[in-house]
C-alpha cells in the first residue's frame, strides 16, 4: 500500500505507553455496554469480564508511561495516514450526497482505555463507540492479525481501521440507531442477524472507501487486495468459532461468515458507491 506520502490525520489520540491504575469498572451499564461490544467483535464475554480489575483507585494517581518502539512510532504514523484518507474519501461521498462528513477521533491505547461506552481491556479488539464517535485500537491488535489471525501486510490492517470508520458512517447517515432499536424490539435470533448485516455493511463501507482512495490517490500494489480479502475471511465468525469452540454455530454469528465478509467487501470495493451497501434488503446477504 502506497502510504508514506499521505496525508497525516490530527485527529489521533495517542494513549500508548500510558497505564491505567487499577479502577473499578463500575458495574451497571458500563459494564453492559462493554459485554455488548465483545459479542459484537466476536470476542468471549466470560474472558473480559475475568480480564475486567475490580479495584478501589485513588483518583490522584499518576499513570506509568512505557517507551515507545520505532515500530510502534511508525504503526501510529501508519494509522495516522490512513485515518486522514478514510477523512478526505467520506468527506468527498457526503458532499455528493448534499451531506457534511464529521470526522472521527482515533485513540491508540495499550491494554486498556477508558472511553465513553466503559472501560475496555485490548482482548476486546478494535472497536467503535458511537456515544464519542472514536474508533479504539491497541496496536497490539495487527500482531494478533498477522501471527493469530494468519493475515499480515500494511492493506490488511487498513482495512481494520476502514471497517470501524465504517461504523462511524452508519452512526452519522443514522442507520446504527435504527439497528438499536429494531434490536430492542425483536431481541433473540433476529437480534443476532441485524448485527450481522451491520458489520457486513461496514465491510462494504470499507470497501467503498478503497475503491475511491485508489481511484483519487493510487494507494492500492500488487496483492492489497488480496491482503484485504484474506483479512475479511481470517475474522468470520465461523472462523473464529472453530477455533474457540470447535463448531460452528450460525444462529449465533454476529459479524458474518467469512464467505459473506469478503462478498461484501468485495462489493464495496467493486462499486464504490455507498448505495450498493444496503445489506438489509440483500435477499442472500
Amino acid at each position: 500500500m502506497r502510504w508514506r506520502m499521505g496525508r497525516r490525520s490530527t485527529n489521533i489520540e495517542d494513549r500508548r505507553g500510558v497505564r491505567l491504575p487499577g479502577r473499578a469498572a463500575g458495574g451497571g451499564i458500563g459494564i453492559l455496554i462493554l459485554i455488548v461490544i465483545a459479542v459484537l467483535l466476536g470476542a468471549d464475554p466470560v474472558k473480559l469480564l475475568n480480564d475486567i480489575t475490580y479495584t478501589e483507585v485513588d483518583p490522584t494517581s499518576s499513570y506509568d508511561s512505557a517507551p515507545l518502539s520505532d515500530e510502534d512510532r511508525e504503526l501510529a504514523d501508519f494509522v495516522s495516514v490512513v485515518l486522514a484518507d478514510t477523512e478526505d474519501t467520506w468527506s468527498e461521498l457526503f458532499v455528493k450526497y448534499n451531506g457534511r462528513y464529521r470526522e472521527p477521533a482515533l485513540v491508540l491505547f495499550s491494554g486498556a482505555v477508558d472511553s465513553a461506552c466503559g472501560f475496555a481491556k485490548a482482548a476486546v479488539g478494535p472497536f467503535y463507540c458511537p456515544a464519542d464517535e472514536k474508533v479504539y485500537i491497541d496496536l497490539d491488535f495487527y500482531r494478533d492479525l498477522k501471527e493469530r489471525f494468519d493475515a499480515p501486510g500494511d492493506f490488511a490492517q487498513a482495512y481494520v481501521i476502514a471497517h470501524e470508520v465504517g461504523h462511524h458512517v452508519q452512526n452519522l447517515l443514522g442507520i446504527s440507531e435504527q439497528v438499536q432499536g429494531a434490536q430492542r424490539r425483536l431481541g433473540g435470533a433476529e437480534a443476532n442477524r441485524l448485527s450481522v448485516m451491520q458489520e457486513l455493511q461496514a465491510d462494504c463501507f470499507a470497501g467503498v472507501w478503497a475503491h475511491n482512495a485508489d481511484r483519487a490517490r493510487d494507494i492500492l500494489e500488487h496483492g492489497d487486495i488480496e491482503e484485504g480479502l484474506n483479512a475479511a475471511s481470517s475474522i468470520g465468525d465461523d472462523r473464529l468459532q472453530m477455533e474457540s469452540q470447535g463448531r460452528v454455530t450460525p444462529d449465533s454469528f454476529t459479524h458474518g461468515s467469512s464467505k459473506q465478509r469478503v462478498a461484501w467487501f468485495k462489493k464495496g470495493l467493486d462499486s464504490g458507491d455507498i448505495e450498493s451497501c444496503n445489506t438489509f434488503e440483500a435477499k442472500n446477504p
